[in-house]
């Protein structure tokens, strides 16, 4: 994975991306975001390579003093645990989060080392600090690993029905949890899960590696996340929740369902300044499936995803869905780079979901080398049984697209509502990207209602009314609800 960030930033050409709008504001405001996004992304693959060279046992850095962040500090060593990569720490961290919790809090320290352990809990009051060149290792032998109840807003394991398997790294219930450190790493150890799942050797549903639920005032920051058996960063019915400056990695393929960061029925979050190249969706955004989660009702609103770059060879850079009973709404997505991906940005949906999405804001996207930059799909039709409600139609309406730019864009937008579910409100204001794929209508639309506002290439579909830049009309949208449609987005 370092390697491929390497190539990309070595071929990352500004005078190519954006031939004819270097004298434009916005794109002015573009190139600095973008070009501060590859300086963080540099400084977080030199991290990972110094990690790497140390894995290898080739070169020791000096190590950094771990700061006090808490009143209470512990040495993961001093409970009896060994860096070596193959004793097993289970029970020195059982040890430790412990006596923390008898303290009512407190920081515990990991140093560096490969910290082989089985999955274990956090407790509130918590700091969870790895230092430069820190592994905590999952033993990938799943016979380690908890089963759990499936999560109520879903009824079902994800992938197997009944229980599920627990998270590397877990709480529940949680106040006042902070993962951090010196980009020091949590890996999941997922090639042998990965294994198994395709080979059908699984009888329960994969788990995530951070799963954080019903919890509130939790920060994540200053880490890398890789390798995860199923979806990496897992926050379930959390409040205020931060998660910045984490590089989350996975291989690009044949690493199924490795999303990112899935914040799941959450309200009040931010996720910002981060890298993200992973197996499945950079970032999903979720709030349950179908029955379960229109019984559960718990939305995931008020959610800022800013200042990121990301890459899904398999998905799309951020999704919304396809699990999204309890509602989705007030979400906000900007500065955001997608490169090399299969598509941009994703919102995803069907019959017997129910719920809704609402009051999406898309602001300042770039697209580079992105098979399809805008999806907006009605019939992923994946239920966790019978007893959904096919009559259970979700509602999706106040989308804006604001300054989307890229180039190698195969289709630029794909907007696929249907007659029981149309897609209504959506507005793209300002649009330029270089398209790869010359056919009539790139623009892929039915079942829309909208406008489009300002300068757009490619021509916007003609269901959308078109404004000029002042926002006066030049012509109304056409109810065309059928689209010629060559490609499976």
């Amino acid at each position: 994975m370092p390697d491929s960030l390497r190539v990309h930033a070595r071929r990352l050409d500004y005078k190519r991306l954006f031939p004819s709008l270097l004298s434009s504001h916005q794109t002015f405001l573009t190139l600095i975001w973008t070009a501060g996004f590859i300086l963080v992304a540099l400084w977080q693959k030199t991290a990972v390579d110094r990690l790497l060279t140390y894995h290898d046992q080739r070169f020791f850095p000096p190590p950094r003093p771990i700061p006090k962040l808490r009143r209470l500090a512990f040495n993961l060593a001093d409970f009896g645990a060994v860096g070596d990569g193959v004793y097993l720490n289970t029970m020195a961290f059982e040890r430790a989060i412990s006596e923390i919790r008898k303290r009512g809090g407190g920081q515990l320290n990991v140093g560096p080392g490969l910290w082989l352990t089985a999955p274990f809990n956090l407790t509130s009051h918590m700091t969870l600090f790895l230092a430069e060149n820190a592994v905590i290792l999952g033993i990938d032998d799943e016979n380690y690993w908890p089963l759990m109840p499936p999560l109520p807003s879903y009824g079902y394991g994800r992938e197997r029905p009944g229980p599920r398997y627990g998270s590397l790294i877990h709480g529940q219930n949680l106040k006042d949890v902070v993962i951090t450190g010196h980009n020091g790493t949590i890996n999941g150890q997922g090639k042998a899960w990965w294994e198994k799942y395709r080979k059908n050797r699984l009888n329960h549903t994969r788990g995530p590696l951070v799963q954080i639920m019903w919890s509130r005032d939790i920060v994540i920051s200053h880490i890398t996340l890789r390798d995860s058996p199923f979806w990496t960063l897992h926050p379930y019915d959390c409040q205020n929740v931060t998660i910045r400056n984490v590089t989350i990695l996975a291989p690009s393929s044949e690493a199924p369902n490795t999303d990112g960061i899935d914040p799941d029925s959450c309200e009040n979050m931010i996720i910002e300044d981060s890298y993200i190249s992973v197996g499945d969706d950079g970032i999903a955004v979720k709030s349950g499936w179908d029955q379960y989660g229109i019984a559960y009702g718990r939305p995931s609103t008020n959610i800022v995803i800013r200042n990121l770059i990301v890459r899904s060879m398999i998905s799309a850079g951020v999704s919304i869905g396809s699990e999204m009973s309890g509602g989705v709404s007030n979400i906000t997505v900007e500065n955001l780079l997608v490169w090399n991906s299969k598509r941009g940005i994703r919102i995803k949906t069907s019959a017997g979901r129910g719920g809704y999405v609402r009051n999406i804001s898309y602001q300042n996207l770039t697209f580079e080398n992105v098979r399809v930059g805008i999806v907006i799909k009605t019939d992923y039709n994946e239920h966790p049984d019978e007893g959904f409600d096919p009559n259970a139609l979700p509602v999706i309406e106040d989308i804006s697209f604001t300054s989307i730019h890229g180039q190698g864009i195969r289709i630029p937008v794909r907007i696929y509502g249907s007659r029981e579910i149309p897609v209504r409100n959506v507005t793209f204001r300002g649009m330029l990207v270089g398209i790869t794929y010359k056919k009539k209508h790139i623009f892929q639309c039915s079942y829309v209602h909208g406008r489009a506002i300002g300068k757009i290439f490619p021509v916007p579909c003609e269901n959308l009314d078109v404004y000029d830049e002042m926002e006066r009309l030049v012509r109304l949208g056409t109810a065309q609800n059928s689209t010629d449609t060559d490609y499976d987005a």
